[in-house]
């Protein structure tokens, strides 16, 4: 990975990835499937993979740390690549040193890897960035700033409230206030329940699912008719799943809405809920496992290989021999990630 010729060390970085990735990287409407990126390289398409298609093994020390050092490296797509194999096959916590070295990406003088340190610190969640992370709040890139706001939601900064609170008034729309709303629904701090309050009827489709999830996160109640009637009636896919999930979170039965999803554009989002919603709402999956779409019995036994225990083995073994190759690959999977939990 540190090699002087360029192609070596992409190859070497792909062949280090595929060790991890459970199936290739490609696009489709799957829990595995890549959400859309702009001529991604392989490790950047990894990445936006998720965590569920990665092999529930620890990489070396040796492999993150040379990850660390290609980060440097001069040519700017061996830097990319090296950054998000990390956040792809990393597992948190990391250590201290890996960490810092990790924030101090954070001020690369190339913006991309600014961006891409952010996204990765939030997979990762290295709590320890959160005063780097602040200070990129304020970076000349925007893609730095709105992955920096992000990324403090992702760790639970609950001391970025304000500054967060603060970029919403500023940007009042686009992406720059949804990362801010984004980043406050995950950080779930009562104090921002007016803000989700303000946002859970607005007209764009981004804030609204921000503000249903800082509603579910929070265990607020008072917008529970708002919310009834977006999970049905939403005219955003996306925007229905985070009002189905905040339901979900209120108390509500909503996990048969939020499985109809797991075959659409919106699967990679739902997925992400249920891992939220962790193992309590496995047994409610189960009856989904022989849903007539081979695409949904495919994402619920993925979803349950990483939430479920033991006793969801017997539920899953029959999927294994699904006439649907997909269907027995993604039940084979999910029982070895149940079992190597064990």
């Amino acid at each position: 990975m540190t090699d002087p010729v360029d192609q070596i060390q992409l190859e070497a970085i792909s062949a280090e990835l595929s060790f991890f990735l459970l199936e290739d990287v490609r696009t489709k409407k799957r829990v595995a499937g890549v959400v859309e990126v702009r001529n991604p390289g392989r490790a950047a398409a990894a990445f936006e993979m998720g965590p569920l298609v990665i092999a529930p093994r620890t990489a070396p020390p040796a492999l993150v740390d040379g990850l660390l050092r290609a980060i440097d490296d001069e040519n700017p797509k061996v830097r990319s690549e090296a950054i998000y194999a990390l956040g792809t096959i990393a597992r948190p916590p990391l250590s201290d040193a890996p960490a810092a070295q990790l924030i101090k990406s954070l001020d690369h003088y190339d913006p991309i890897i600014r961006a891409a340190a952010a996204r990765v610190i939030g997979r990762l969640n290295v709590t320890s960035a959160g005063d780097t992370l602040l200070k990129a709040v304020n970076d000349s890139q925007a893609p730095v700033r709105y992955a920096a706001m992000r990324a403090l939601g992702q760790i639970h900064d609950t001391r970025a409230v304000q500054a967060l609170t603060e970029q919403l008034n500023f940007y009042g729309k686009g992406e720059g206030a949804w990362s801010a709303l984004d980043a406050l629904a995950q950080v779930a701090d009562p104090a921002s329940i007016p803000l989700f309050k303000a946002h859970i009827t607005d007209k764009d489709a981004f804030l609204r699912r921000a503000a249903a999830e800082g509603l579910g996160r929070t265990g607020d109640t008072s917008e529970l008719a708002a919310l009834e009637i977006g999970a049905g009636n939403d005219g955003s896919e996306m925007a229905r799943a985070a009002m189905a999930f905040a339901l979900q979170k209120l108390g509500r039965n909503y996990v048969p809405r939020l499985v109809e999803s797991l075959d659409s554009k919106t699967a990679p989002q739902v997925a992400e809920y249920f891992l939220e919603l962790g193992s309590a709402v496995a047994p409610e999956l189960v009856p989904h496992l022989q849903d007539p779409s081979p695409e949904i019995r495919a994402n619920v036994a993925t979803v349950l290989g990483a939430i479920g225990n033991a006793a969801i083995v017997d539920a899953l073994q029959p999927l294994t021999q699904d006439k649907d190759r997909e269907v027995a690959q993604a039940a084979t999977r999910a029982i070895e990630r149940i079992n190597a939990r064990k």
